[in-house]
């Protein structure tokens, strides 16, 4: 029997895409050992799958919120369930998967969670974060278990060889969904002070920054417009330094030991964001303080003229994260979706 597994993930304006971007990567690593995944997708979930992964199955629903997703999964068939949907806690992760297998991906450790496995790629959790939100479930902490796309892992090497060479080539890519219109106020502050930099600029086709940056990208030829992009492991690996969100993109920037400064737009970015720059491996920005803009010049300014900085945070940011946490993870689950497959 081939073992089914329900991914359930959120999106949209306000969450990004993160959730599904990391859970596709996951679902991968298990599809490559013979699952098969389904996520449940409303508007938000389906616009991001249509985008990277057309062909996945998946069942629609009108609405992510806990009830409505405990309803969904009651009709479908299944041998294990994925979460990565901050609104849901154990009584949801229970409901749903029924004693069938679960892994519950988390940044929080903030509620009781469900679940046979839980994902925390924050680089300084540890088990006493989640003592007393679990129930005998394995904890998989830290970056090394961070599910990042394998064509990162493909190029880490490559990047890592051309990390000395001079600075031309600014990545700049603040989420899918491009919370606030942040990626163009992030472009307009690099075109200003930086004027012979090459800017690579990522956003999703619903980000609000898009028909602005189209405009600019029309008569400005060092700006190219990528939207929905496939191709993000080749930009990074291109790139000299990036401007990025503080989601789970940022594991990807270091298996690729791009220097970075990382800009934090949510509440539960901010410890990861502080401890990868307690670490050396960037620099670190709260892109909601009052004092952003100063604060991002500076960062910014540094990396551009500070050739040693930028070389300790490649070397730093690479030591943090190889890329094989998909496998790790799926390497954990596989044993316990096959028991479930064959009771």
């Amino acid at each position: 029997m081939t073992p089914r597994v329900l991914f359930i993930v959120n999106a949209g304006p306000e969450v990004g895409g993160g959730h599904v971007m990391r859970s596709l990567t996951l679902a991968a690593a298990l599809t490559e050992r013979g699952a098969q995944c389904q996520f449940l997708a409303d508007a938000s979930v389906e616009a991001i799958l249509a985008a990277f992964a057309p062909d996945l199955p998946r069942r629609s629903v009108t609405s992510l919120a806990p009830e409505a997703l405990v309803e969904a999964a009651a009709a479908l068939a299944f041998e294990a369930v994925v979460f990565d949907h901050y609104g849901l806690a154990r009584p949801e992760h229970q409901a749903i998967a029924d004693g069938r297998p679960a892994v519950v991906i988390d940044d929080l450790a903030d509620r009781r969670l469900g679940g046979s496995l839980v994902l925390d790629s924050g680089p300084d959790r540890t088990d006493a974060d989640y003592r007393g939100l679990t129930e005998g479930a394995r904890l998989m902490l830290g970056p090394r278990y961070a599910p990042v796309r394998p064509a990162f892992a493909a190029l880490r090497d490559t990047a890592l060889a051309r990390r000395a060479e001079p600075l031309r080539r600014v990545l700049v890519s603040m989420g899918l969904t491009d919370v606030g219109g942040i990626t163009s106020q992030v472009v307009e502050r690099v075109r200003r002070r930086f004027g012979d930099t090459e800017l690579d600029v990522v956003v999703g086709a619903a980000a609000p920054s898009r028909k602005g940056l189209t405009r600019i990208a029309a008569h400005d030829p060092r700006l190219t417009l990528h939207v929905d992009t496939p191709h993000m492991a080749e930009l990074a690996t291109a790139a000299d330094l990036a401007i990025g969100a503080a989601g789970s993109a940022m594991w990807e920037r270091c298996v690729l030991g791009l220097p970075s400064v990382v800009v934090t737009l949510a509440d539960n970015q901010l410890a990861a964001a502080a401890a990868l720059a307690k670490a050396g491996a960037v620099l670190a920005v709260d892109g909601r303080a009052a004092s952003f803009e100063t604060d991002f010049d500076r960062a910014l300014t540094r990396l551009f003229v500070d050739d040693p900085l930028r070389r300790g945070l490649a070397e730093k940011s690479a030591e943090l994260c190889d890329g094989q946490g998909a496998t790790r993870v799926a390497d954990a689950f596989w044993p316990l979706l096959i028991q479930s497959a064959t009771v």
